[in-house]
């Protein structure tokens, strides 16, 4: 798999320039330089007060521009991806905590479909309920109508784990939905398979243990822990085939813009690699903005 990097530096906008209030100096009128159609002596006091209302009111046109720029007109649209145990989880709650994106995962959508009955739930249960995948054209529509909300609309959002195929990417497309960044959690499958197979839930607080990187704080809560009947490393290593198929499909739509990250790395690390990519792209934005302002 190909490794993209962070977003490319010679793609950022230019500052653009805005007015330096220095320049208000230059429009006091030089005493020693005389003009047919201004004269110093006639009225020094009326010239000073004229040329500092100027200044004053760049620097309040100025003050204006920036101001309106605080946070970007346009809002951040991510998609997130990264196989079972790669973390995706936990950046999904850092990234979602520090910018305030809508967090949209098409299988909570589903269920939640399901459960309160609505034309796109009933159709899938019909499917669920004989054991079959439900068909990309149902999941699609339901992401999409929730990517119309007007919460996704107004703060952004971050859809995790979504697309899948090239098929539900291209049908997102067509909608009108293009992301600004799509972020890949790279771990090594070694890893994975060792994070999965030692994963324990409790089914009493719900909590996910590790048996080896979070262990349970006591004997208690160690002998009541589950695991997952998918957990073990025949099918673990079965899913990671079907999620690296699945999203080397998708990349190829979205190469000019993916970041790959280490997911094997500490969440902290991790997190400040996709923050200092987020942060890059907010600061494109407010650019493009100024760019804009000021033609």
């Amino acid at each position: 798999m190909a490794s993209w990097p962070y977003l490319n530096s010679s793609t950022m906008l230019s500052k653009p320039k805005h007015p330096n209030p220095s320049f208000c100096l230059h429009d006091f009128p030089n005493p020693q330089h005389s003009s047919s159609s201004f004269s110093f002596t006639a009225s020094p006091i009326a010239a000073v007060n004229s040329a500092t209302r100027r200044c004053r009111q760049t620097n309040r046109r100025s003050s204006l521009i920036l101001a309106s720029t605080d946070k970007p007109r346009e809002p951040l649209k991510i998609m997130i991806s990264g196989a079972p145990a790669s973390g995706k989880g936990t950046q999904c709650q850092l990234i979602t905590s520090k910018y305030d994106l809508v967090h949209i995962a098409a299988g909570d959508l589903l269920r939640a479909e399901v459960e309160v009955g609505s034309a796109n739930g009933k159709k899938a249960k019909e499917y669920m309920e004989k054991g079959q995948l439900v068909p990309d054209e149902i999941v699609v529509m339901m992401v999409k109508d929730r990517l119309s909300q007007p919460d996704s609309a107004e703060k952004g959002w971050l859809l995790d784990g979504y697309p899948r195929s090239s098929s539900q990417a291209t049908a997102l497309e067509a909608f009108g939905f293009h992301p600004d960044l799509f972020i890949l959690l790279d771990v090594p499958q070694e890893i994975l398979v060792d994070r999965v197979v030692g994963r324990r839930l409790d089914p009493v607080t719900g909590r996910i243990y590790h048996l080896t990187y979070s262990p349970p704080e006591t004997e208690e809560i160690a002998a009541r822990l589950t695991q997952r009947f998918d957990d073990t490393e025949e099918r673990v290593k079965l899913r990671l085939q079907t999620h690296n198929q699945n999203v080397e499909s998708v990349l190829s739509m979205f190469e000019d813009i993916t970041i790959k990250v280490d997911g094997s790395l500490p969440k902290e690390i991790v997190f400040a690699k996709i923050d200092s990519a987020l942060s890059d792209l907010i600061h494109q934005k407010k650019n493009a903005i100024l760019g804009t302002t000021a033609t």
